[in-house]
C-alpha cells in the first residue's frame, strides 16, 4: 500500500498541454471563481459613449458628420432666400412668414430631426447629475431653436411657412469645427500649434458675425426696402470695417436694432479673440513655435542643443558653420530650455540669420520638443555643455541625458557631443564625434611648454579663414602672420589629386617635400583605404598608393585652386636643376585668396630624380672646401639611410650617459604603459616610468619624509627647468597634462620636472595615477600667495601654467569670471618678468588684459586693428593680440570650432588628438619642435630646411614660431631702468642709440615697418637728451627729473626687495632671482606652412611632425642598428653633417 500511495497518480484523461496553459475546462472546482473585468463597459450606454465621445476616430467621424449637417442647413437657408419672392409693400407679416417650397421643407425637416436626435443622445451620454447645466448651454439652446419648430410643422401643417432662423447654425458649425480639430489632433497623435487653432477660431468668429448680420438684416428688411442678400453682405462688410459709406442703410427699427446688437457683440468678442491671439504670438516668440515638417523634408537642417545660449557661443557656431560654402543652404534649429536672451533675439532678427536660424524653447529630454525640432530628419545634432557652470560634473550629466534622449528618439541622426570631464566621456561613446574639453585643454597646455604656442597653432588650424586678416596692416609680421593663418587641414584622394598624383609609388617623405616645393602644400598624413586609422608622417617606408587619402595643410582645398604654370628660362641655363641657389631659384608662390579660389604660379619643371646631385653651396673664394650640403630626398626608402637611427639610438645613449655621469644612485627609468588610469577611456601611451611606484609622501614637494628631506625645489637640484601648473583641484584631466610630457619619444635629458600647485589636496586615486611618473610633484598653495610660488620653485621654472578655476567661472557679470586669474597673472608678470606664463581664460575677449600696459601705444594700435578685422567679418579678430600670437594665453572656447568643423571634416578631431598626443596610433608621428641655431643658418630658407629634414630624419615641418625684437612704447619700469643706468646726457644718448641700432639689426623688418613706434621712441630719447643738455641752465628741471627717476626706480626695486625678503624668510637663495632679466621687448607669432622662400632667422622654432620611432623597430631593429653603426663609423664626416642639423 505504501508503494501505491507513493506513486504519482496518472493524469486525467484528455488532459493536454493546452489545458495546462488555458486551464482545465472539464473539471470545475468549487474554490475557483471566474472574474470578469471592465463589466461596466459592456453596458449599452458605455458602448454608445465609447463610440460617440471617447474613441477619437469614431467621435471624429461623428463631429465631421455634424459639421456637414450644419453647413448644409446654412446652405439651404441661402437657397430659400434666393427662391423667396415676397409681396410688395411694408408689413410685419413679412418678418414672421416666408415662402418655403415643399421639397425644401422636407429636406430641412429631415435634417432637423437628425440633429435633434443626435443632440438628445449626446445630452443623455454626457449627463453627470446636473440636467440644468446641459439645458442652459448656448449650443443646446441654438439647437432647439433650429430643430424643434421644424419638428412641430410635421404635426401642424399651417406652420410650414413660419420663419425659423436657421442661419444661426453657423455658430453650431463653428463649435463642431473646433471639436473636430481637437479630435483630429488626438487621432493622429500630433499636437498642432495653438497658434493655428486660435487663428482658425478668429477667422470662424468673423465669418459667423458677418453671416449672421447679413442674413438677419436681409430678413428684417423684408418689411422695409427689401434688401438683397448681396447688399446686406456689402453693408455688413462696410460697417464692420468701420468705413461706412452710407449708401446702403437699414430703414426700419428692428434691422437697426440688430445692427447695434451685432456691433456690440463684435466689440466684445473680437478683442477677446485678438488678445488671445497676441498672447499666443508672444508665447510663440518665446518658445519658437515648430520647425515645418514640409521644410524638414525638402531642406537640410542641423539641431543645436544647449542648456543656455550666449551670444558669443551663438556667433562662434554660426560664423564657423556657415563659413563652408556647401552649408549655405542649411537651416540651424536651436533647442534651448531657457528663454531667448535679448542680445540673441537682436542677432536673430538680422536678415542674414533670421531666414536660416530658428530658435525653439524646449528640452531635448521631451519627445514633443524633439518632434518640434524634427530631430529625426536632421542632418546632425550638436550637443554642447555649459562650461560656465560651477558644478561641471552636473553639466556633463545633463549633456549625457540629452545625448541619450536624442539617440533614443532619432537613432540615425549623427551626434556631435561636447563633454567637459574626461571621466564622463565613456557614457557618450556611442556618439559619432566627441570632444572632451579637459583632455584637449591640458594636453594643449602641456605641449605649450615644450612646443611654444601650440595652442595658437591648433586654434588657427581649426578656424576657418581665407588668410586675409591683417593684409592692410603696415607691419610685415602682421601681414605674414595673417596670411599664414588661413592655412587649414584638407583631404583628397591621391588618385584624384593634382598635388600628389605624380608621386604614386614614391615614399611619403618624397611626396611631402616635392609637393611643398612645387605647390606650396604641406602633406602631413595619410589614411589607407583598407585601414581607417589616420597616420601622421608614416615615414619614408610608406609608399604612396592611388587609393590613399592624403591630408594636407594649405590656404584652401585643391578643388578651389587654379593652376598657372610659368616657364623659367633661368633654370634651363643652370647646370644642375634640383638645387636651391637662394630665394630666386625657388618656385614663385603668389597665393591670391579671392572668393574661395586660389591661383598658384608654379614652375613647369619635372621632379628631380632620386640620383641627382646633392644641393651644394658654391665654394667660398674659389677654395676647395665646401660648406655642408643637403642630400636629396629619395623616392624610395634606403635602409642604410633610414631616419630613426639617430632618434632610437639617441634615447639609449641618453640613458647610458646619464647613468654614467650621475652614478648608481640615480633611479633608472623604464618605458611602459601607465599602470593606473584615473578614468575610463584614456588612450594608452608609452611613457617614461619609474621602476617602482613612488610613495605618496615623496610626491609632496614642500615637505620631507623618511625617504628624502627635501623641502623646496632648490634642494632637489633639478638639471632642467621646472614646469609649474596652478590648478584649483587635481581633476582627472590633469593626468593628460603629465602624459604628453612623459611620452616615450621625449629624450630623458629633456624631461622637465612637473610641479602641481593645487588649491585643494589631491584625491588618493589621482596620486595613485601619477606616482609612477618620474619627477612629478605636488604642493598645496595658490598663485596669489608669493610664498607658495617661491617654495614650488618659480625662480627655477621656465613655464608657469595657470588653469582657469571652476569656482570663478560663474559670476554675476559673465565676463568678470576671469578677473581673479587676470590680476594674479599680471602680478606675476611684474614680479617675474622673464617667466613664460601660459594662462587659460574663460572668455577670449579678456585676453587683451594679459600683460597689460596702460601707456602702450602699440597695444592701442592692435586694439584698433582687432576692431577693424571684426568689422570686416573675421572669425579670428583676436589673433593679433600679442599674448595669443605668442601662445601665452588661450580660451578653451576657441576649440568649439573643432566640433563644428567635424561636420564637414570628420577627421579633424582625430588629427587634433594625434597632434596633441592624446591618441597614439601605431605608425603615426607626433608633434615636436626644433630650434634654429647659428650653426643652422646656412640652410637659409624654409624650403631648404624642408628638404634637409625630409632627407636626413624624415621629419615634416609644418610651421615656424618666430620671435622678433620690438621696441614697444616705454612703460614705467623700462623708463626707470633706462634713466638710472645713465649718468649724464651723453650716456643717455649712447644708450638709446645702441638700443635702437641693435633693434634695427635684430629685427627682420626695416624701419618703415614700425614707423609709429620707432618715431615715438626716438622722440622720447631726444627729449631726454635735450633735457640733459640744458643741465647747467635748468637745474630745477634736472632735479625734478632725478626725483622722477628715483620714484620710478623705487617701484621696480620695491618689487625686487619684496621677492628677496620673502625668499630669505623662507630660507631660499636669492641668486636665481637676480639672474631673471626683463625680456619683454619681443613679440612672437606662428607661421603655419610658410612659403618655401621664407628666410630662416636665428632662434626660430620649427614645428615638426616626427615619424613614430617604434613603427619598424620590431621588424628590422637589428638591421637598423647595423646600418646606423656602419653609417656613423664611416670616415666621411660630411655624411654625418648632412643627416643632422
Amino acid at each position: 500500500m505504501t508503494e501505491l500511495e507513493s506513486e504519482v497518480l496518472p493524469l486525467p484523461p484528455r488532459y493536454r498541454f493546452r489545458d495546462l496553459l488555458l486551464g482545465d475546462q472539464s473539471f470545475q472546482s468549487d474554490d475557483r471563481v471566474q472574474v470578469e473585468f471592465y463589466v461596466n463597459e459592456n453596458t449599452f450606454k458605455e458602448r454608445l459613449k465609447l463610440f460617440f465621445i471617447k474613441n477619437q476616430r469614431s467621435s471624429l467621424r461623428i463631429r465631421l458628420f455634424n459639421f456637414s449637417l450644419k453647413l448644409l442647413t446654412c446652405l439651404l437657408y441661402i437657397v430659400r432666400v434666393l427662391l423667396d419672392n415676397p409681396e410688395e409693400g411694408i408689413g410685419w407679416s413679412h418678418i414672421f412668414w416666408v415662402d418655403r417650397k415643399t421639397p425644401l421643407w422636407a429636406v430641412q425637416v429631415s435634417i432637423a430631426l437628425i440633429s435633434f436626435l443626435e443632440t438628445m443622445l449626446l445630452i443623455y451620454l454626457s449627463y453627470k447629475g446636473n440636467i440644468w447645466e446641459q439645458i442652459f448651454r448656448i449650443s443646446f439652446i441654438l439647437e432647439m431653436i433650429n430643430t424643434v419648430p421644424f419638428i412641430i410643422t410635421i404635426f401642424w401643417p399651417p406652420l410650414r411657412n413660419l420663419f425659423i432662423p436657421v442661419f444661426l447654425n453657423c455658430w453650431l458649425a463653428k463649435y463642431a469645427l473646433e471639436n473636430m480639430i481637437n479630435d483630429l489632433h488626438r487621432a493622429i497623435q500630433r499636437t498642432q500649434s495653438a497658434m493655428f487653432n486660435q487663428v482658425l477660431i478668429l477667422i470662424c468668429t468673423l465669418l459667423c458675425l458677418v453671416f449672421t448680420g447679413t442674413c438677419g438684416i436681409q430678413h428684417l428688411e423684408r418689411a422695409g426696402e427689401k434688401l438683397s442678400l448681396f447688399k446686406s453682405f456689402y453693408f455688413c462688410i462696410v460697417t464692420f470695417s468701420t468705413v461706412g459709406y452710407g449708401d446702403v442703410t437699414p430703414k426700419i427699427w428692428p434691422s437697426q436694432l440688430l445692427v447695434v446688437i451685432m456691433i456690440c457683440v463684435a466689440l466684445v468678442v473680437l478683442p477677446l479673440q485678438f488678445e488671445e491671439l497676441v498672447y499666443l504670438w508672444m508665447e510663440r516668440q518665446k518658445s519658437g513655435g515648430n520647425y515645418s515638417r514640409h521644410r524638414a523634408q525638402t531642406e537640410k537642417h542641423v539641431v543645436l542643443c544647449v542648456s543656455s545660449l550666449k551670444i558669443d557661443l551663438l556667433m562662434d557656431f554660426l560664423n564657423e558653420f556657415y563659413a563652408h560654402p556647401r552649408l549655405q543652404d542649411y537651416y540651424v534649429v536651436i533647442l534651448c530650455p531657457t528663454e531667448m536672451d535679448i542680445q540673441v533675439r537682436r542677432v536673430l532678427q538680422i536678415p542674414l540669420w533670421s531666414q536660416r536660424v530658428i530658435y525653439l524653447q524646449g528640452s531635448a529630454l521631451k519627445d514633443q520638443d524633439l518632434m518640434r525640432a524634427k530631430m529625426d530628419n536632421g542632418e546632425a545634432c550638436f550637443i554642447l555643455s555649459s562650461r560656465n557652470e560651477v558644478d561641471r560634473t552636473a553639466a556633463d550629466h545633463q549633456t549625457i541625458l540629452r545625448a541619450w534622449a536624442v539617440k533614443d528618439f532619432a537613432p540615425n541622426c549623427p551626434l556631435y557631443v561636447q563633454i567637459l570631464k574626461p571621466e564622463n566621456k565613456f557614457h557618450v561613446k556611442f556618439a559619432d564625434h566627441v570632444v572632451c574639453e579637459e583632455e584637449c585643454k591640458y594636453a594643449m597646455l602641456a605641449l605649450n611648454c615644450v612646443c611654444p604656442a601650440t595652442s595658437t597653432l591648433i586654434t588657427l588650424l581649426v578656424h576657418t579663414s581665407r588668410g586675409q586678416e591683417g593684409q592692410e596692416s603696415p607691419e610685415q609680421w602682421q601681414r605674414m602672420y595673417g596670411r599664414c593663418s588661413g592655412n587649414e587641414v584638407y583631404h583628397i584622394r591621391m588618385g584624384d589629386s593634382k598635388f600628389f598624383m605624380e608621386y604614386e609609388g614614391k615614399s611619403f617623405t618624397y611626396a611631402a617635400f616635392h609637393a611643398h616645393k612645387k605647390y606650396g602644400v604641406c602633406l602631413i598624413g595619410i589614411r589607407r583605404e583598407e585601414n581607417k586609422s589616420i597616420l601622421l608622417n608614416p615615414g619614408p617606408r610608406h609608399i604612396m598608393a592611388a587609393s590613399d587619402t592624403c591630408f594636407y595643410i594649405n590656404i584652401t582645398k585643391e578643388e578651389n585652386s587654379a593652376f598657372i604654370f610659368k616657364q623659367e628660362e633661368k633654370q634651363k641655363k643652370k647646370g644642375f636643376a634640383g638645387s636651391y641657389d637662394g630665394p630666386s631659384r625657388l618656385p614663385v608662390h603668389s597665393i591670391i585668396a579671392s572668393m574661395g579660389t586660389v591661383a598658384m604660379d608654379l614652375q613647369n619643371t619635372e621632379c628631380r630624380p632620386a640620383n641627382s646631385s646633392k644641393l651644394a653651396l658654391p665654394a667660398e673664394n674659389g677654395s676647395g672646401t665646401r660648406r655642408p650640403s643637403i642630400a636629396p630626398v629619395l623616392e624610395l626608402a634606403d635602409t642604410s639611410s633610414l631616419l630613426p637611427c639617430d632618434l632610437l639610438s639617441d634615447q639609449s645613449e641618453d640613458e647610458m650617459t646619464q647613468s654614467d655621469e650621475e652614478g648608481s644612485a640615480v633611479v633608472e627609468y623604464v618605458k611602459g604603459y601607465p599602470p593606473n588610469s584615473p578614468y575610463i577611456g584614456s588612450s594608452p601611451t608609452l611613457c617614461h616610468l619609474l621602476p617602482e611606484k613612488a610613495p605618496f609622501c615623496c610626491l609632496r614637494l614642500d615637505k620631507g619624509c623618511k625617504h628624502n628631506s627635501f623641502e623646496d625645489a632648490k634642494a632637489y637640484g633639478f638639471k632642467n627647468k621646472l614646469i609649474i601648473v596652478s590648478a584649483e583641484t587635481a581633476g582627472n584631466g590633469l593626468y593628460n597634462f603629465i602624459v604628453p610630457l612623459r611620452a616615450y619619444y621625449r629624450s630623458r635629458k629633456e624631461l622637465n620636472p612637473i610641479v602641481l600647485l593645487l588649491d585643494n589636496k589631491p584625491e588618493h586615486h589621482f596620486l595613485e595615477a601619477i606616482c609612477c611618473f618620474p619627477m612629478v610633484y605636488y604642493m598645496e598653495g595658490t598663485i596669489d600667495n608669493l610664498d607658495s610660488l617661491l617654495q614650488c620653485g618659480i625662480i627655477y621654472a621656465d613655464n608657469l601654467v595657470v588653469v582657469d578655476k571652476e569656482s570663478t567661472m560663474s559670476a554675476e557679470e559673465d565676463y568678470m569670471a576671469d578677473a581673479k586669474t587676470i590680476v594674479n597673472v599680471q602680478t606675476m608678470f611684474r614680479l617675474f618678468p622673464s617667466l613664460s606664463i601660459i594662462t587659460e581664460l574663460t572668455h577670449p575677449s579678456n585676453m587683451r588684459f594679459m600683460q597689460f600696459r596702460a601707456k602702450d601705444s602699440y597695444s592701442l594700435a592692435l586694439s584698433k586693428l582687432e576692431k577693424r578685422e571684426r568689422e570686416n567679418g573675421s572669425n579670428l579678430a583676436f589673433m593679433f593680440r600679442l599674448p595669443f600670437a605668442a601662445g601665452r594665453v588661450f580660451s578653451i572656447s576657441m576649440l568649439d570650432t573643432l566640433l563644428y568643423q567635424s561636420f564637414v571634416k570628420d577627421y579633424m578631431i582625430t588629427i587634433t588628438r594625434l597632434l596633441l598626443g592624446l591618441d597614439t596610433t601605431p605608425g603615426s608621428g607626433y608633434l615636436c619642435a626644433m630650434k634654429i641655431t647659428e650653426d643652422d643658418l646656412w640652410i637659409r630658407t624654409y624650403g631648404r630646411l624642408f628638404q634637409k629634414l625630409c632627407s636626413s630624419s624624415a621629419e615634416i615641418p609644418i610651421g615656424i614660431y618666430r620671435t622678433e625684437s620690438h621696441m614697444f612704447a616705454t612703460s614705467e619700469s623700462q623708463i626707470s631702468i633706462n634713466v638710472e643706468d645713465c649718468e649724464d646726457t651723453k650716456d643717455v644718448k649712447e644708450h638709446w642709440g645702441i638700443k635702437t641700432s641693435h633693434h634695427r639689426n635684430s629685427c627682420s623688418s626695416d624701419q618703415s615697418e614700425h614707423p609709429l613706434l620707432r618715431r615715438k621712441s626716438m622722440q622720447w630719447a631726444r627729449r631726454l637728451s635735450r633735457k640733459g643738455n640744458k643741465h647747467s641752465s635748468k637745474t630745477a628741471e634736472w632735479i625734478s627729473q632725478q626725483r622722477l627717476s628715483l620714484y620710478r626706480r623705487s617701484e621696480r626695486q620695491e618689487l625686487s626687495e619684496l621677492v628677496k625678503n620673502r625668499m630669505k624668510h623662507l630660507g631660499l637663495p636669492t641668486t636665481g632671482y637676480d639672474e631673471m632679466n626683463d625680456h619683454q621687448n619681443t613679440l612672437s607669432y606662428v607661421l603655419i606652412n610658410p612659403p618655401p622662400d621664407t628666410r630662416l632667422e636665428l632662434n626660430d622654432i620649427v614645428y615638426l611632425i616626427r615619424s613614430d620611432p617604434l613603427a619598424h623597430v620590431a621588424n628590422d631593429g637589428h638591421s637598423r642598428k647595423s646600418s646606423c653603426s656602419n653609417k656613423l663609423g664611416s670616415g666621411n664626416p660630411e655624411t654625418r653633417d648632412e643627416t643632422q642639423l
